[in-house]
């Protein structure tokens, strides 16, 4: 058993933030599945949040705390006005992307490819710092395109580090920003542990996170007993019940309950989204991994995705769809 966590938030486990997929739906059911969990929001742009819909694109419910909110840009001024704006409505942590390999994102000037300019990332979380009172962190690649990544990552870390960031989560992987999709780049290049594990005993007092490539409980743990935290995936979304059994493994006092209890605690939330316009769609697409090796698994998630997408889905699909799933399994 830990009892203690050692990153910023005090937390051993977090999920990835994931464009398109850790939304405040998806948030609100992994805060069920692991009371203990720090969670993050999809990127959003700093331009967006200066000047967009900042209910649609920031927006967080209460009982998603910790949660962090994470930032894409490269213009220290921009964000240092969006971190600040989003401490303002209560994010508990401030991430800069440095890390996402796609096109658009290059285009814009943030994302993996900013690893080649360590000295610009310093500057942005520099200026942040200097705006917020609460932690700000980086999660970066291990180097990108030609960069030897022994000396990449450990000459980004120097800069961050100097500049104040409060934590690094480091995706153990390199990126190609040519000759790679952004898929591609999830899985192709190799992982190197080894290295991040060599970074964090360089920076004993610097909170390392390390994400990659960590499927299983088993994985997560090993990885603990050398850095401060695991940052866990697609396979905290595909498989959301592994959080749980993370949170057994890891506290005392654990949560209890199952599958089923889950499902129930999701309910009224899902109620309260439907009443105020919410397609059930938005919800429901984050449940289709709870059951997952399960008999009756691939009903419940042929009905959730064929019948929720419908005008006027209610919460019946979801009992239509749970009477797929064999009544000891999911008592599991």
């Amino acid at each position: 058993m830990r009892d203690e966590q050692r990153n910023t938030t005090g937390r051993a486990v977090s999920v990835a933030p994931m464009m398109e997929w850790t939304d405040r739906h998806c948030r609100a059911f992994h805060r069920i599945v692991a009371p203990s969990a720090l969670l993050y929001t999809e990127m959003v742009a700093a331009d967006a949040v200066i000047h967009g819909d900042r209910e649609r694109l920031i927006g967080f419910g209460d009982t998603e705390h910790p949660v962090a909110l994470q930032l894409g840009g490269s213009d220290p001024a921009k964000m240092a006005e969006a971190a600040h704006i989003g401490a303002e409505w209560g994010y508990d942590e401030i991430n800069m992307n440095v890390g996402c390999p796609s096109d658009r994102v290059q285009t814009g000037r943030f994302g993996a490819c900013l690893m080649a300019e360590p000295a610009l990332v310093a500057d942005c979380v520099a200026a942040m710092k200097a705006k917020v009172g609460i932690p700000v962190t980086v999660k970066c690649r291990i180097g990108v395109d030609d960069q030897d990544p022994e000396d990449a990552l450990f000459a980004f870390a120097e800069h961050v580090v100097s500049a104040g960031a409060d934590g690094l989560a480091v995706h153990a992987r390199k990126a190609w920003l040519k000759g790679l999709s952004p898929k591609e780049n999830r899985t192709v290049p190799p992982l190197d542990y080894d290295l991040v594990y060599r970074l964090k005993a360089a920076h004993p007092a610097l909170p390392v996170t390390v994400n990659g490539g960590i499927e299983t409980v088993d994985d997560a743990l090993r990885h603990l007993t050398i850095m401060d935290s695991v940052m866990i995936g697609r396979a905290a979304y595909h498989t959301p019940w592994m959080l749980r059994k993370l949170e057994v493994a890891l506290h005392t006092a654990s949560p209890g309950g199952t599958r089923l209890d889950v499902l129930a605690a999701y309910r009224p939330y899902m109620a309260q989204q439907l009443a105020s316009g919410t397609r059930l769609n938005a919800m429901t697409r984050h449940l289709l991994g709870l059951f997952s090796g399960m008999r009756g698994a691939r009903h419940w998630r042929r009905i959730l995705t064929t019948e929720s997408v419908k005008p006027g889905a209610g919460l019946d699909v979801v009992d239509r769809a749970l009477e797929a799933i064999e009544p000891v399994a999911a008592a599991a």
